[in-house]
């Protein structure tokens, strides 16, 4: 059998934590020194780090190991073991079937199968019994993870990771004060009114990073606010199924009103304004349709406008600036009338539903942590856990959906009264003050001013109070 001239080395490990590739460079040393024991010239060398051979995940390394195979670029194949090559029966034939395919017959092991003739019928049977087995022992271990993952989520301990989370130490459960008080801080703003972007560009502007280092983004900032460990909480599998070992963040009660805001937006497709204080707000007094903003130059307008998108009259227009501040003055002077502070005593009964639901969702979280307990000491196996949690877990959805329901005023949380009322109301970002807005108010119906009118008419806004 002729010394191949275009041999290669195939080397894989299934993770690397410490990302240094130390497991990899190991096996290519061994497979080195074996291609040159053998004669061979210096082969290529193909390598796939931190990818799993059982996962049935692409893999690029093998994959062009196969093609290069295809293409005649390589006509001999060492490697350090079998299970290094795939775990998968169904990859270890495609990667037969393309050796046999080539006409390759030069096929070496470092290890487990070490000098047997793998061109024999006998070898390459050997080489399916071995791939079988890594196959088996990798259910059996992926088991054995999963149970073990349940079991540390069921304690409240935290799952293994790389990185730390945002807002957390090294072990991930002890706090970094500094970013503990930006995690309530954004729960907050972002409850009463402001949106994501607006908290992103501030914590920018203030030079905050994440644990990466990397600006913040929507979805980086989304994804910690709505982290059920930031609420003390361990969820499995994107399940909260009890409580952590750690200290919460924030409260379970802000904690679902995030959740809340986040579905809210979602379900309305509303985004925050912007540049227009009372978009959705405005109502055309002659057919009841809704006003739009538009800049028409350098002036800011909201108009009602015709056509199929937009349904209106075409009838009334009214420029932004004047109104805006007109109903700035209407709001801050309900904000610090004893009518508004009657208005908020209603919030009690609010408040009292949202505890009552507080309650079902806990007594929902309990059951999922009981059946999860009785998964991981195995009272009960994985076809029961399921069937027992589904009904569970949509119980605890509809109640949450039900949370997500409840008339909130977390807008108006904070704010002052008389003179400081307005200074903290200048102070105020654009979003939370829309949002103020939306909480006192329904509608503003703007009426039919006359035309060629150099002054705004404030007798054309007719406000209709929520609170």
């Amino acid at each position: 059998m002729p010394t191949p001239t275009r041999p290669a080395i195939y080397a894989r490990i299934s993770r690397d934590q410490a990302g240094e590739g130390l497991g990899v460079l190991r096996q290519l040393e061994d497979c080195r020194k074996q291609a040159a024991g053998l004669g061979w010239p210096t082969p290529e060398e193909y390598v796939d780090n931190d990818f799993s051979a059982y996962s049935g995940k692409r893999r690029p390394a093998f994959q062009r190991l196969l093609d290069d195979l295809t293409a005649g670029a390589c006509d001999g194949v060492v490697m350090w073991a079998p299970d290094r090559l795939t775990r998968q029966p169904r990859e270890l034939e495609l990667f037969l079937d393309t050796a046999e395919a080539a006409g390759v017959q030069h096929i070496k092991f470092v290890t487990g199968l070490a000098g047997v003739d793998l061109a024999s019928r006998s070898g390459i049977a050997m080489l399916r019994i071995m791939g079988a087995m890594a196959a088996d022992e990798s259910a059996a271990k992926g088991e054995r993870v999963k149970r073990k993952m349940l079991q540390n989520a069921e304690r409240g301990l935290p799952h293994g990771r790389s990185r730390r989370p945002f807002g957390f130490d090294d072990d991930a459960i002890a706090h970094r004060p500094d970013e503990a008080a930006i995690i309530r801080e954004m729960a907050e703003r972002f409850v009463a009114g402001e949106s994501l972007r607006s908290l992103c560009t501030d914590l920018d502007n203030r030079g905050i990073r994440t644990v990466k280092g990397a600006p913040w983004q929507t979805h980086s900032l989304r994804q910690v606010l709505t982290n059920p460990r930031v609420a003390g909480l361990r969820a499995y599998k994107g399940e909260v199924i009890g409580q952590a070992v750690w200290e919460p963040i924030i409260s379970d009660a802000l904690h679902r009103k995030v959740l809340a805001t986040i579905e809210s937006r979602r379900v309305s497709g509303r985004r925050t304004p912007r540049a227009y204080l009372l978009t959705g707000l405005l109502r055309c007094g002659k057919c009841g349709g809704t006003l739009f903003s538009a800049r028409r130059e350098d002036v800011r307008r909201y108009e009602c406008r015709s056509g199929p998108d937009h349904g209106g009259c075409n009838g009334c227009t009214v420029v932004a600036g004047p109104l805006e501040e007109l109903i700035t003055d209407y709001a801050l002077f309900r904000l610090d009338s004893p009518a508004l502070a009657d208005a908020l005593a209603g919030r009690d009964s609010a408040d009292k539903e949202t505890s009552a639901l507080g309650q079902q969702l806990a007594q929902a979280r309990e059951t999922l942590e009981y059946l999860a307990e009785q998964f991981g000491a195995g009272e009960i196996d994985r076809r029961e856990w399921e069937a027992a949690r589904r009904p569970v877990r949509t119980r605890a959805e509809n109640v949450e959906r039900q949370l997500a329901a409840v008339t909130r005023t977390d807008a108006l949380t904070g704010l002052g009264t008389g003179d400081a009322l307005r200074v903290q109301w200048a102070q105020l970002n654009f979003d939370r003050q829309a949002a103020i807005l939306r909480t006192l108010i329904t509608t503003i119906t703007i009426g039919s001013g006359a035309r060629g009118a150099q002054r705004f008419n404030p007798d054309r806004a007719q406000v209709t109070w929520r609170l």
